[in-house]
């Protein structure tokens, strides 16, 4: 009895081990849906959460909330001509709080979901929520700013905020379908873009600077620029600079003494790190291809 190509294509997919999906957006990323690492595979229902599932749902939770408190906090109360700009800068440091809170729970998802279990739809989750906190929430708070900031012309606004909008959505979508090195990124991850779109506002640029700025890192969201993981020492460290930031950010909102320089600074390092990064990438990679010719 012969088998037909249609038996083969069956055996063949029976056979070959399905490629682990990883957390598109750039945190520590998801095993494939329903696998236990160091067990067989097993397939739960998909309409039940597991714990990474919870985390990742925080993440969307921050990111609309994000977008909530930059309408409510910040453009209300400009166009109805209400508090001044003690508020409006609250506001705007809970916003960014939030989108800070959003990047630290798809940070943990992914290592939750690898030491544990990832549902049956923990990556489209992923993808959604990302696509919320890190996508909408910075590209909303860029056209926001074109409204109630100096000097800013709205309509060239709108236009960078659509390129970060878009950026992101086709980096969610390519790294959805490819296959990074392992331990790179290709791409600037967009939690981390998200982040330094952010920063970029905040350091209250020339208008031209600031919009070209934001050009650049929508740019590196769908580029081949190679950038590190957060795993191991550097997961710890983004967690570390994360509550920094946070601490930052309140005590800018607070307006305490010096507050003003503090925020500035974190902003600068974060374009800095934006910067830096890629050379890290290079630089691992390159050592990887010594080692590997010294083997």
């Amino acid at each position: 009895m012969t088998t037909t190509d249609t038996d083969r294509a069956v055996l063949r997919a029976e056979e070959t081990p399905e490629e682990p999906r990883r957390g598109a957006g750039g945190g520590a990323g998801r095993d494939a849906p329903g696998e236990v690492p160091g067990r067989g595979r097993r397939q739960p229902s998909p309409s039940r959460l597991s714990a990474a599932d919870i985390l990742t749902l925080g993440n969307a939770v921050c990111g609309f909330s994000s977008v909530y408190f930059i309408t409510t906090a910040v453009l209300v109360p400009y166009l109805t001509g209400g508090p001044g700009d003690g508020t409006l800068r609250q506001g705007a440091a809970t916003a960014v709080m939030l989108i800070l809170l959003a990047s630290l729970f798809d940070l943990c998802d992914g290592l939750v979901a690898r030491k544990f279990r990832s549902s049956g739809m923990g990556a489209e989750l992923d993808n959604l929520s990302d696509l919320i906190s890190f996508g909408l929430a910075p590209a909303y708070f860029v056209v926001v700013w074109g409204l109630v900031g100096e000097g800013a012309h709205l309509w060239l606004t709108v236009v960078g905020a659509v390129a970060v909008l878009l950026a992101g959505v086709l980096r969610l979508a390519r790294f959805s379908v490819t296959t990074s090195r392992d331990g790179m990124f290709e791409g600037m991850p967009i939690p981390f873009a998200a982040l330094t779109v952010v920063s970029v506002v905040l350091l209250e640029l020339p208008f031209a600077l600031t919009l070209a700025l934001v050009a650049g890192v929508a740019w590196l969201m769908v580029s081949r620029v190679e950038y590190p993981k957060p795993t191991g020492r550097m997961a710890v460290a983004t967690v570390v600079w994360a509550a920094v930031n946070i601490g930052c950010l309140v005590a800018w909102a607070a307006g305490a003494p010096g507050a003003e320089r503090l925020l500035v600074t974190g902003c600068a390092l974060q374009l800095s790190l934006a910067a830096l990064l890629p050379l890290v990438a290079t630089g691992r990679r390159i050592k990887a291809r010594r080692d590997r010719r010294a083997a």
